[in-house]
């Protein structure tokens, strides 16, 4: 009972390093205070009952009830008997707290806090493996099987995490696993008996056996494969194998909410804008009313991390919106307009994200709670713990307004601006767009002339235009790509605009939001599916975010320009004086709105412009025919082994030796032999010996039992009579292959001019015809002698490396300090 104790213990422990990945996933350690109380509550309950000699599924119905106690005390519902002793409600409260679970995990983001819910789940669930990590290693003696429940500890991190789990927790779980192994197998060991090395000598308890020291190196070499394997990069890859198994397709297309779901900083808003303009459908996301008569855009998020291959969304941090709003402060110098309006916003049920709409410089809100937080810088109101579903909240905000000649007195940022800190103006070396940003803000002195210049280069003067499908090419770069084909939509004209202003030193980054739309009704906007869109905010000193939106005004519906970013394809008379109104265009006054590339849904699928990466285009081949060539050539490998071998024998087979002299034998037939002699006798014996090494492997694809012990004529005589029988011609063909090893066996002279290929053929057809279907696909696709050689060969190597690390031990030993300190005190 001693061995089983401590085993349990080791169990318990096994179980508690084996949930260390969860660590990945919460901001404190409270999960694992508690889980180690219920799991050594577990261990207890199991200890006491294998001391009672309860059988083995009253330890099971022990250990769960000692955890339904250990999670009654942990999270009480205050109806509890004695504080431990569940009750009805007791049970209503855990039920609770699994429904509050399944919320919370949609509503937080890793790192997630100490909520009741997700801690009773964890627990739960931790307590939960170690009942079935205790059964199978202490109840039933299977320890190899308690690593599956502990897997399933890792599987969650690995689900849930955003980037990839970190190796640590990964290696402290699979130590554990492997102490488990260890403690099982020394507890079994003692059982049989004492402990011997190879050379007859009995050892300390420390010192282990060859074989034991032998596999707990291969352990610990087979952990640290598995931790450093997937980090390894991958060559003609960027990044690492990990990071190549874990990307996704990034073409956005799907059945799905494309992009939506979890954290802000885990949506793909380029993913989730491609999607809803690639549906077919029309669904209205957004009604809003605002007392502004021409409005900007309605946005709710932005992306302003520019990684090689584009740009990304990065988490928010902000306060909550029902606490004091700081208020938007006048911009700039001179002709900067600034006026309050309010606006209503619903949200449809079909539009589910942990961001909410809003105008930008939001100033004070109404019908949020304080789990809704606003980001100031952003300018984005966001929740780890909601969605947008169904809400409905007013708020006001201040509109700002820009005269060119104010833009003009923004100077640049100092180096020690948060924006410069923060990297908003780095860029990936891109040689092309270096070249192109130095061309454009040649000879320009503002900040403003710098902006202005790239933002009228996106224009059909210089051959861009419109199109929801864009086109690939061949530099490798998808900004590049765009502004040599100077095709696109607005998610590459608006990255493309801000990668080119950050190059020109000014930050930049792409906001996401809503046109104004076609569907208007007074002061009510209605807005769909097709009105989301993308555009282009730049920083002006002392002026904060001032958006610029180049894409084509034709293309979308409600685009809205602004007196420092007129339309250039169809430019109005802009006044340039101070508060000057907005001129909003629409795609309804253009006619190429309503033309064929309006009515393309064939998304581009490189959603973020500018990466150092090919543009990912629609294959030739679907992934999953590669995947399955690929699968179909590797289950031909035997095959084609069984294939060439085959014939390397028959070609031999058939050649017939070159010297030989008539003879005339005994045998069963009275047919004239061919003896070969001279230097043609070696070449004749091995011709033999190939035919009948391929007569054996034959017998051993068709499942035939094959007796190495016999003589070639015995086997040849068994064949006849269990299993040619019927075939006269493979009759005489097996006897003639039986003859011919016979002879290159035992006679000086061998057998030779004889038809054994023919011979071997038609033996093949004899056993195929007498066998099943499956017998016959698996001889033609799965050879078994194929795989009997990879086996034997595999033993005889693997044998091998073990008498050769043994040797090697052996030497090593000769240096050891205990040896070496004994052999002294012994002279």
């Amino acid at each position: 009972m001693s061995g089983n104790r401590n085993l349990g213990l080791v169990a318990a422990g096994a179980t508690l390093l084996a949930a260390a990945p969860l660590s990945a996933i919460f901001e404190r350690w409270t999960w694992l205070i508690e889980s180690a109380i219920a799991v050594a509550v577990v261990a207890g309950v199991a200890a006491l009952t294998r001391a009672l000699r309860a059988p083995l599924w009253g330890q099971v119905l022990g250990m769960l009830a000692g955890l339904v106690l250990a999670l009654t005390w942990l999270f009480p519902s205050g109806s509890e008997l004695l504080a431990v002793i569940p009750t009805p409600a007791t049970l209503s409260h855990f039920g609770e707290l699994v429904r509050g679970s399944v919320q919370d995990m949609r509503s937080y983001g890793v790192e997630v806090p100490d909520t009741d819910p997700l801690l009773f789940i964890t627990v739960l669930g931790v307590g939960a493996v170690a009942v079935v990590v205790d059964l199978l290693a202490v109840g039933l003696r299977r320890p190899a099987l308690a690593g599956l429940p502990m897997l399933a500890i890792y599987s969650v991190p690995v689900a849930v995490y955003v980037n990839s789990v970190p190796p640590v927790p990964f290696v402290i779980g699979a130590v554990g696993y492997l102490w488990l192994l260890g403690a099982d197998n020394v507890d079994r060991v003692r059982r049989f008996g004492r402990r011997f090395t190879g050379d007859g000598r009995d050892v300390d308890v420390w010192e282990a056996s060859p074989l034991a020291a032998a596999g707990r190196r291969l352990a610990v070499l087979g952990v640290a494969v598995a931790v450093l394997l997937p980090l390894v990069p991958v060559p003609g890859m960027s990044g690492s194998l990990l990071d190549t198994l874990t990307a996704g397709p990034g073409n956005g297309n799907g059945n799905g909410r494309n992009g939506q779901g979890g954290p802000p900083g885990r949506i793909d808003l380029f993913a989730a804008l491609s999607g809803q303009l690639n549906q077919s459908e029309v669904a209205d996301l957004v009604k809003v009313t605002t007392d502004e008569p021409d409005p900007f855009y309605l946005r709710f998020g932005v992306a302003d991390d520019l990684e090689p291959d584009g740009f990304r969304v990065t988490n928010p941090s902000g306060r909550p919106v029902n606490r004091d709003m700081p208020d938007p402060a006048a911009r700039g110098e001179g002709d900067v307009r600034q006026q309050r309006f309010r606006a209503t916003v619903e949200i449809t049920r079909d539009l589910t994200m942990p961001l909410l709409p809003i105008y930008s410089e939001l100033a004070g809100t109404e019908d949020l709670n304080g789990n809704w937080l606003y980001d100031n810088d952003r300018q984005l109101v966001y929740s780890n713990r909601e969605n947008s579903r169904g809400k409905r909240y007013s708020f006001e905000y201040v509109r700002s307004t820009y005269s060119p000649a104010a833009l003009r007195t923004a100077r640049p940022l100092p180096a020690d601006h948060p924006l410069m800190q923060r990297r908003q103006t780095e860029t990936p070396p891109v040689p092309e767009v270096e070249d192109l940003v130095k061309r454009l803000v040649r000879d320009k002195a503002t900040e403003y002339d710098k902006v202005r210049a790239i933002y009228d280069y996106f224009s059909s003067d210089n051959g861009f235009s419109y199109r929801l499908s864009t086109e690939g090419g061949t530099s490798g770069k998808d900004i590049v790509d765009f502004l040599t084909n100077k095709v696109g939509f607005c998610q590459q004209y608006a990255a493309a605009m801000a990668w080119l202003v950050r190059e020109a030193g000014i930050p930049a980054r792409v906001a996401f939001g809503f046109t104004n739309g076609s569907n208007r009704n007074g002061n009510t906007f209605t807005l769909t599916n097709r009105n989301l869109h993308a555009w282009t905010e730049v920083y002006f000193d002392g002026m904060g975010w001032v958006p610029f939106d180049a894409t084509p005004a034709y293309g979308v519906a409600g685009s809205t320009r602004s007196a420092w970013a007129p339309d250039t394809d169809a430019p109005d008379p802009v006044s340039d004086e101070p508060g000057a109104p907005n001129t909003p265009q629409t795609a309804e006054e253009s006619p190429g709105a309503a033309g064929p590339d309006a009515a393309d849904r064939d998304t581009d699928t490189g959603l973020s412009v500018g990466s150092d990466t090919p543009t990912e285009q629609a294959p030739v081949w679907p992934w999953w025919l590669a995947g399955s060539l690929a699968l179909l050539l590797l289950l031909a490998v035997p095959a084609l082994r069984r294939l060439t071998l085959r014939r390397r024998r028959g070609n031999r087979a058939a050649t017939p030796a070159a010297a030989s002299v008539p003879d005339v034998g005994v045998g069963p037939t009275d047919t004239p032999r061919v003896v070969v002699v001279g230097a043609d006798a070696d070449q004749a014996r091995a011709d033999a010996h190939a035919a009948w090494d391929e007569l054996l492997d034959t017998l051993v694809d068709y499942r035939v039992r094959v007796d190495r012990t016999e003589t070639p004529r015995s086997t040849a005589d068994r064949l006849v009579r269990d299993t040619l029988s019927d075939h006269a011609e493979a009759v005489t063909a097996v006897r003639l292959l039986g003859r011919a090893e016979e002879r290159a066996r035992y006679a000086r002279d061998p057998l030779a001019g004889q038809p054994l290929a023919p011979a071997l053929r038609a033996v093949r057809g004899a056993l195929a015809a007498g066998a099943d279907r499956r017998t016959r696909l698996l001889a033609a696709f799965l050879p078994p002698s194929v795989l009997l050689r990879w086996r034997i060969a595999l033993a005889d190597t693997s044998a091998r490396m073990v008498a050769l690390t043994g040797r090697n031990r052996h030497r090593l030993l000769r240096w050891n300090p205990r040896r070496l300190l004994a052999d002294r005190a012994a002279r």
